[in-house]
């Protein structure tokens, strides 16, 4: 098997096969054939399975893995990772029935975020799944909801917390929040859960996504075991679990480089150490999910036209942004920079030409690369953007300009 020349962390891990990708070995160009048409999105199986067998011999023993599925919440994706990990996390009640159809049982899954619907607290009371409660408005609510249907709520309280996770891509912490009650409320409203008559199930706290600092999240684990000791020993009451969030991201851009998560876990271990006496017989739950599925994943379009323009080359493909938004830029990025993105069908070619390539929407928005080295392209060739496995597909806006929607797989 050949490889690419390395301009991207990524690049030197792909496999291929007289210059053509191999996705969990199966050839690019035959998978297509089998989809039946492009755009599609192809998940590779044995990548998400390594990924956790990975994590697995560096974090501590005790430590639970838990998916978070709104990373990817394709169901075939879910039912692969439920014999993989402990625990689902989710988002809303389409993700909640995909976790339940998963076989995962109904204790094992946690469903968070901010403003969920009366129907949705309903639902997760009455399914059995732990509510990670995000607002002492919401924790009144659950209590209505358990007395109405004679079912013990189980209750995880969301801390917002005085710290944060420096250097994430996305900071849910620190600072006034849509997340998580204020930590100087918690012991009140873990106090108001006894009188509700609720089940306190744990504590979740979780602080940014996306980083890939190995000092910051050991110093983000540390304050937050610190704090959840510091809750149980005001409130006098522990929780079945803490979960302490995740944070693991992964290297989308030149230079970046993949997060050290031996030493994650190496430190992780010594800080549970530290309070072993405090944190005895309570589980502690890291929740992933970008980490565990978004290196598995590639997004694969076909070249329908090339043309030249003022002497710059444009590579034109049947997808683009209302596919993969996180791709174009525009979800989150403040400075465009391009994810790795190769042509699937010519990895052994040298890359000779300097292209743009770009999507069918009418907005100068659709860009899936911007100047990139690449081998002369042709018509029909097959674009692939790497690192698409997390919030690609369900986080892009498929209606945009009616185009159909892209396929998914897991292969």
């Amino acid at each position: 098997m050949s490889k690419p020349p390395a301009t991207h962390a990524r690049l030197q891990a792909l496999a291929a096969r007289d210059g053509e990708l191999l996705i969990n070995d199966v050839p690019l160009g035959r998978l297509a054939a089998r989809v039946g048409r492009t755009p599609f999105y192809a998940y590779d199986r044995a990548a998400l399975t390594a990924r956790v067998k990975q994590l697995r011999g560096v974090l501590p023993e005790r430590v639970s893995l838990h998916y978070a599925i709104k990373a990817n919440p394709m169901p075939a994706v879910v039912a692969h990772m439920r014999p993989l990990v402990e625990g689902f996390d989710v988002a809303s009640h389409r993700e909640m029935l995909v976790a339940l159809d998963s076989g995962m049982p109904a204790h094992e899954i946690s469903f968070a975020g901010p403003a969920k619907q009366e129907s949705e607290l309903r639902a997760a009371v009455a399914a059995g799944i732990c509510v990670n409660c995000e607002s002492e408005t919401e924790l009144e609510r659950l209590g209505a909801i358990s007395r109405e249907l004679a079912v013990p709520a189980r209750v995880a309280l969301r801390v917002n917390p005085s710290f944060e996770l420096k250097g994430s891509g996305m900071k849910m912490s620190g600072s006034p929040r849509q997340f998580g009650i204020d930590a100087v409320r918690v012991p009140a409203a873990i106090a108001r859960l006894g009188e509700l008559g609720l089940d306190f199930d744990g504590l979740h706290i979780f602080c940014g996504s996306q980083n890939l600092s190995a000092d910051s999240i050991v110093e983000a684990n540390r304050l937050t075991v610190e704090l959840a000791v510091e809750l149980m020993a005001q409130a006098q009451r522990r929780p079945r679990f803490l979960n302490i969030g995740g944070g693991y991201g992964i290297p989308y851009f030149p230079g970046e480089r993949p997060l050290d998560v031996a030493a994650v876990g190496a430190a992780l271990r010594t800080t549970l150490d530290a309070h072993a006496a405090a944190m005895e017989s309570i589980e502690i739950v890291l929740e992933l999910g970008r980490y565990l599925v978004g290196e598995a994943g590639y997004y694969v379009a076909r070249v329908s036209d090339i043309k030249e323009s003022q002497g710059h080359t444009f590579v034109m493909v049947d997808g683009g942004l209302h596919h993969h938004l996180a791709n174009s830029g525009n979800f989150g990025q403040v400075l465009r920079k391009n994810y790795p993105v190769v042509i699937g069908n010519r990895l052994d070619a040298a890359k000779t030409t300097q292209v743009s390539i770009v999507g069918p929407l009418c907005t100068p928005l659709d860009l899936v690369a911007d100047r990139i080295d690449a081998p002369p392209p042709g018509i029909g060739d097959l674009v692939v953007v790497l690192q698409s496995g997390a919030y690609g597909y369900t986080a892009s806006p498929h209606l945009f300009l009616s185009h159909p929607p892209p396929l998914e797989v897991l292969v």
